[in-house]
């Protein structure tokens, strides 16, 4: 009955997304931070050899190999294909040592779930060379779904994505600490750490969170619009930051 109704209700809120999208969507922050990358990516490429690590990509890295660049990956646990996807890969948290000196450093829907990011942000600014630069996307920790799986803690978040989001169950129900996780807090901690050149892109869109069930969905998605139109960063789904060390 429950697995009907949840289908029932995300098929409403495909409906209304597609006939209203200016209200119900809005530019992905997946595209933006891919382009972000692509960009430094060849900027680099034109003066050097670059080095490049992906954190948190695991068997799904953002980036593909190439004989332009090096091109390593970071995550606590291994894929199936992991050691062919990178040049090379490491086993172990953001928050331990860098394993050598990278020109950037990436990641999408990592940090929120590092323990602490104060360690991790120190350990990448140690991991760059002069001029290095990160780009990280990482929701923010104030919108009503970081709330959620704050209050609901780890062990019932893994069973009500079973339940209300199965579709996405395979990529998401990982434990989320949300540690400084917020455009303010985090611009500052990349201040104090030695960033330079920081930049904080906010984006409002994570209503897909709450599309078993319709109210919620609709609800969300006007709390949404009234926090881009304010500019309630802090209330943001979540922001891209890119800082120059």
């Amino acid at each position: 009955m429950l697995k009907k109704l949840v289908a029932w209700n995300k098929k409403v809120c495909e409906w209304f997304a597609l006939r209203f999208p200016r209200f119900f969507h809005s530019v992905s922050y997946g595209d933006v931070l891919l382009q972000l990358i692509q960009t430094q990516v060849k900027d680099l490429c034109a003066t050097k050899h670059p080095k490049i690590l992906e954190v948190g990509g695991i068997d799904r890295p953002l980036l593909s190999k190439s004989e332009q660049y090096s091109f390593d990956g970071m995550d606590i646990a291994s894929g199936l294909g992991c050691e062919h996807l990178y040049d090379t890969f490491y086993v172990q948290s953001v928050e331990k040592p860098m394993p050598g000196q990278y020109d950037l450093i990436f990641s999408m829907s990592l940090l929120e779930h590092v323990p602490n990011n104060m360690v991790a942000i120190q350990s990448m600014v140690q991991g760059l060379v002069p001029g290095g630069k990160i780009i990280h996307y990482l929701p923010s920790r104030y919108h009503p779904y970081s709330l959620l799986l704050r209050l609901v803690g780890p062990k019932w978040q893994r069973r009500l994505i079973a339940k209300l989001r199965p579709w996405a169950a395979s990529v998401t129900g990982y434990p989320t600490y949300f540690s400084y996780c917020s455009p303010h807090v985090m611009k500052k901690l990349l201040h104090q750490s030695g960033f330079k050149n920081i930049q904080i892109i906010p984006f409002y869109r994570a209503n897909d969170y709450f599309s078993w069930c319709f109210p919620l969905f609709l609800f969300v998605s006007l709390w949404e619009n009234l926090c881009a139109f304010f500019k309630w960063h802090s209330f943001a789904s979540g922001f891209i930051m890119v800082a120059e060390k």
